[in-house]
């Protein structure tokens, strides 16, 4: 059983990381030296308190539980389970996460703990399914696993940091309804109002999808009905923060309920009145948006910069964050990995740091300008600390940010305070579709925006690769340049002068050895044929034309891969390919490919191949292909049906064949070097 806690590469890098930013945020920080020692004396006590979290982590797995469902289950037991959430709508499925509550047998019934990923076939009855129905599924469970190509997300620990470690696609007669609706209250009541909420949005918006699309996520978080290129404009023109529920939305908020209760009658002679409705709201907010890390960490530091600012005195922006962090992690110790928390926290750290002395750089006398400066200063200052890790999580990074932020920040802000003003009059006639039209208008400029943005052909320098070396280096080169040009301190600017040259060095050698490459991938595409003959930087791709068609299944499945491995050009044929048919060589190594029904006669000798690749589910033996070539290795791609699959691998088990499964195993990736 492989177990998900602190003690991992990424974490051991991300705390190396977050160390030598504290260390050289010294030389950033005005402090004095009494108060820079009550900061070390912090970071001794979160030592301890990163063993606690260990701890914490540990406990946190559900695995350890002694009545976690995954430690009983057996392929024949049933398994009874309550939907945790409103069914999502996606293309093929209804997706739902669901509460296991116990397993089933002929002889017994064993009450469990977990959760369950379910995938429900569209049909009359998946339709009617609600949060809190229970059903009995009786259809083998599958553990989630990665798809193995290189440089793939690693769903595997991204589900399981969710404690969620097994999924089940359903068909309707694998699962049998009953009659108990379990919904908790204040569940059912977050989901009627957002259901609400939408059915709002959907009646007073224009019909095009995109605009209700992008009003949709502005204001709840609701990103079901986005268009995906538009969400990759919003990416590229590094303003896909707005559309992603944010710390901006929330500070939105909070400033519109300090403005609203302080002219409250009753509220503003209440110091606390106006903090239980300020953060009643903020955490109502939250909580329908769906609770992302960067939203719950807003939410938690403005709990304390509001209680601190009516009970106690101004509290410093630094505690707030530590305490937020610390409350959170304690909550959930898993944020840790999030990326959204990740980056809201660095955002967060960077605009606190670097905002005024960025903003410094000029003067400006006249207002409106000196405003306008003021927001492009503090989108520099949010780049500062997040550009290296956005480059590591997303391999790019948008060169028209500040143009593109300062017009679709104040913009998106204005939009959703007419969404909100939206909800508040929808029910009076003229007044809520005048408003609906304004928001529409809205939303549809600032698409027409983010498109002519990224329509330019320099608007986002895409496909870097990055390491967790790299991006620790890079962080030690940022931080070590703000200190300098800050505080004009020369061991910084030595540090980022060495720094400097070993990323450059880092780089140069990762390039040189990508460039000597030699490989051969047959990725895990679902449905799908896709292979990659890779020589340096070169490849030729060969499989399903629909995978060059199609941007999204490239940018999911093959993207990912082709930047790891600084794969920058597509050439037809690669050099060292030679083939007669579907008979094939490259480097050193002779495949044969096979993604139709054959018929082959028994030859003598036998045809020695390194491997027979099979895709798309063809009529064919294994025992026929046996008489005729000497294969090391059959490979059956992801295109091909688990059951031939299954019967190929029976064949290949009884005549003492090597096989591999991509759908069970991973992509198969064979280095020539």
């Amino acid at each position: 059983m492989q177990w998900y806690w602190p003690f991992s590469v990424e974490l051991i890098v991300l705390i190396v990381i977050a160390f030598t930013i504290a260390f050289f945020l010294f030389e950033l920080l005005p402090l004095s030296l009494r108060f820079k020692l009550k900061i070390i004396q912090g970071l001794l006590l979160n030592m301890i308190l990163f063993g606690t979290g260990a701890g914490l982590t540990w406990q946190q797995d559900i695995r350890r539980h002694s009545n976690w469902f995954g430690n009983f289950y057996r392929d024949s037991d049933y398994v009874i389970v309550k939907v945790d959430e409103a069914p999502i709508d996606k293309p093929k499925s209804f997706k739902a996460t669901c509460v296991v509550e116990g397993i089933m047998r002929v002889d017994s019934f064993m009450p469990m703990e977990g959760k369950l990923l379910v995938y429900f076939s569209k049909d009359s009855a998946s339709q009617q399914l609600r949060y809190g129905d229970r059903i009995i599924i009786h259809k083998n469970l599958q553990r989630i696993r990665n798809s193995g190509n290189p440089g793939a997300f690693d769903y595997e620990q991204y589900a399981a940091f969710q404690q969620l470690f097994h999924n089940v696609f359903l068909k309707n007669n694998d699962w049998i309804p009953l009659n108990k609706n379990d919904a908790n209250v204040f569940g059912q009541f977050l989901i009627n109002t957002r259901e609400k909420i939408l059915s709002v949005l959907k009646n007073k918006c224009s019909e095009r999808k995109d605009e209700l699309g992008i009003a949709e996520a502005l204001l709840i978080g609701y990103t079901n009905d986005l268009d995906k290129d538009l969400v990759q404009a919003y990416s590229n023109t590094g303003v896909v923060h707005i559309i992603a529920i944010s710390g901006m939305h929330l500070a939105l908020i909070y400033v519109m309920l300090v403005w609203l209760f302080a002219r409250t009658p009753v509220i503003k002679r209440s110091k606390i009145l106006q903090v239980i409705f300020i953060l009643g709201c903020l955490w109502l907010f939250s909580l329908l948006t769906g609770g992302a890390a960067s939203v719950l960490r807003s939410a938690t530091m403005f709990t304390f910069i509001t209680i601190g600012k009516n009970f106690v005195r101004q509290s410093s922006i630094y505690n707030s964050l530590a305490a937020s962090a610390f409350v959170l992690l304690c909550v959930n110790p898993y944020y840790l990995w999030d990326v959204g928390f990740q980056l809201s926290y660095f955002a967060v750290i960077s605009i606190i740091i670097f905002q005024k002395p960025v903003c410094n750089w000029f003067f400006i006398k006249n207002k409106w300008l000196n405003m306008i400066w003021q927001l492009a200063a503090v989108s520099i200052a949010a780049q500062i600390l997040t550009f290296p890790i956005c480059i590591y999580y997303f391999h790019q990074f948008p060169l028209l940010f500040l143009l593109a932020n300062v017009i679709v920040v104040p913009l998106s802000s204005l939009i959703l305070y007419v969404e909100i003003a939206l909800l508040t009059f929808s029910w009076v006639p003229v007044v809520g579709d005048l408003i609906g039209k304004l928001m529409s208008w809205l939303v549809w400029l600032m698409n027409e925006f983010v498109m002519w943005i990224n329509g330019l052909s320099f608007a986002v320098w895409d496909l870097i690769p990055a390491t967790m070396l790299s991006t620790a280096i890079l962080y030690v080169i940022v931080v070590s340049i703000g200190a300098w040009l800050v505080n004009k301190n020369k061991m910084m600017f030595r540090v980022a002068i060495i720094s400097s040259l070993t990323f450059v060095g880092e780089h140069a050698y990762q390039s040189l050895r990508f460039q000597l490459q030699k490989k051969v991938i047959v990725y895990n595409v679902p449905q799908h044929r896709s292979i990659d003959l890779v020589n340096g930087n070169d490849y030729q791709f060969i499989g399903d034309s629909v995978m060059l068609d199609n941007a999204v299944l490239q940018n999911f499945h093959l993207k990912p891969a082709r930047i790891a491995l600084q794969l920058t050009r597509r050439i037809d044929p690669v050099e060292g390919f030679y083939s007669a048919g579907d008979l094939i060589e490259f480097g050193n190594k002779k495949m044969f490919l096979i993604n139709k029904p054959v018929r082959i006669d028994s030859m003598t000798p036998k045809v020695a191949v390194d491997y027979i690749i099979i895709s798309n589910s063809p009529k064919l033996y294994i025992p026929q292909l046996a008489k005729v070539f000497d294969c090391s290795l059959y490979i059956f791609d992801a295109s091909n049906s688990l059951w031939k699959i299954a019967k190929w691998k029976a064949d290949c088990d009884a005549l003492s064949l090597h096989c591999f499964s991509v759908p069970e195993e991973g992509a198969y990736v064979c280095n020539l070097e």
